[in-house]
């Protein structure tokens, strides 16, 4: 069996969105003829932590750790966090509006740290792999990204072993959609996109998570590049009773940063619960994850606290059964520059739940491509308050007479082993 290093920031017991893609690519490797070996800190920052996800981690796979220095311990100082309080993704803020140290920081971050927080922990890391490699050999390099360090690790590599790389981009790098709010100079906004082009001209493969991703790399740089979605794990809904909501339930899973803010779609709600008999008996409005304060303003301002339930974090298997079990499932894609790229990872587990998707965004978008060619639901712009409007009271009444449900087609595809399959491929690819 061939060996894979695979140099990944989040792992085990990271919770989050971004250890799942890797985490589950591991657990299928091993039945395509690959053996993964993990590299990945010893003390990192996670946003949150899940030891729900270690019935994922495939037995007796080697896992090789070395400290990392982050700077994040001055980073709670500048803005008054507690040491233990965990930093969130996506300059979320659930307490209150970001102030003078806030935007300092990231000022810092995107000026100083690039291509992000992560990048003292690439020259260790290159100096201690090329030496671990001499005695444990193996077949082919794969790093993960964001953070884009994991790249900048695996191109070190790279030169000093000749081994064939294939680069992994879960985000883009500088089209991702936070990258306009760094406040980058010249020189740093140069930098970043100078070590964005090294990787993607010296990388052996390069796989990225949708088509439109893709169509943004061949903007920088032309060559090949391979889509491998994200996707859902057919063993994490399998054998799983689950009983609907009572409410008419609307539940978005993870992360709704400001970007993410659907204003529309409260105006919508407010008029629906005014005018809408029974409709304001039956809503919920169940939030799972982080929220960014100025959502929570935003739904205080339409007068619909009183429906909201708000869930902080659950663990991976428990948030798999509130998707299975909402009336609802919310897709909110980012209001920002590269939002048509956006295919977020939730979605694919969304579509294992088998509930009706409704997703805000852009109808040219990918996620909304996905939508319709596997029949999980309906995509409206994020201004098209009356289509909402339309839309929700159209699935109410389903919901009022037992009929609220999907006929999804061909989601097999994007099951986590037929696409581990795909990668598998690729790799066999870059070292024959």
């Amino acid at each position: 069996m061939r060996k894979v290093l695979i140099i990944t920031y989040y792992w085990p017991p990271s919770g989050g969105a971004g250890v799942q893609r890797w985490l589950k690519f591991a657990k299928y490797l091993r039945t395509f003829g690959w053996e993964p070996v993990i590299f990945t800190p010893e003390n990192p920052e996670y946003p949150a932590i899940d030891e729900s996800l270690a019935k994922d981690i495939p037995a007796d796979i080697e896992v090789v750790k070395i400290p990392i220095w982050e700077p994040y311990g001055y980073y709670k100082k500048l803005i008054g966090a507690g040491e233990n309080e965990r930093i969130n993704a996506g300059f979320l803020s659930e307490k209150k509006r970001p102030g003078l140290a806030e935007r300092f920081s990231i000022w810092l971050r995107g000026n100083f740290f690039i291509p992000d927080a992560r990048k003292f922990w690439i020259k260790p890391s290159i100096k201690f792999l090329t030496h671990y490699l001499k005695s444990h050999p193996v077949d082919a390099i794969v790093s993960t990204g964001p953070p884009h360090s994991m790249h900048m690790i695996a191109l070190g590599l790279k030169r000093n072993t000749n081994l064939p790389w294939l680069a992994d981009f879960r985000d883009p790098w500088t089209n991702i959609d936070f990258y306009h709010e760094l406040m980058l100079s010249k020189w740093a906004d140069k930098k970043h996109r100078l070590q964005e082009l090294s990787v993607l001209k010296e990388a052996d493969e390069i796989v990225v998570i949708s088509r439109s991703m893709k169509s943004d790399f061949l903007e920088i740089y032309n060559r090949d590049y391979s889509v491998i979605t994200n996707g859902f794990d057919s063993e994490d809904v399998a054998d799983v009773e689950v009983t609907l909501d009572t409410k008419f339930s609307i539940a978005h899973i993870g992360t709704m940063v400001k970007t993410r803010n659907p204003q529309a779609l409260w105006e919508a709600l407010t008029g629906l619960v005014r005018d809408m008999p029974g409709f304001a008996n039956d809503l919920e409005i169940k939030l799972v994850g982080s929220v960014d304060f100025s959502v929570m303003e935003s739904i205080e301002k339409a007068d619909l606290t009183k429906f909201v339930n708000r869930i902080a974090y659950l663990p991976h298997s428990e948030v798999v059964k509130v998707q299975q079990q909402s009336q609802i499932l919310l897709l909110l894609i980012n209001d920002t520059p590269n939002a048509k790229v956006i295919l977020p990872g939730k979605f694919f587990e969304y579509m294992a739940a088998k509930r009706p998707i409704l997703c805000i965004g852009p109808l040219d978008g990918d996620a909304a491509q996905v939508i319709s060619e596997v029949k999980a639901g309906i995509a409206i712009e994020k201004d098209n308050q009356e289509e909402m409007q339309n839309v929700i009271r159209e699935l109410y009444q389903k919901f009022k007479s037992g009929e609220l449900s999907i006929n999804s087609k061909d989601i097999e595809k994007y099951s986590r082993k037929s696409l581990t399959a795909e990668l598998a491929e690729r790799l066999d690819e870059i070292v024959k």
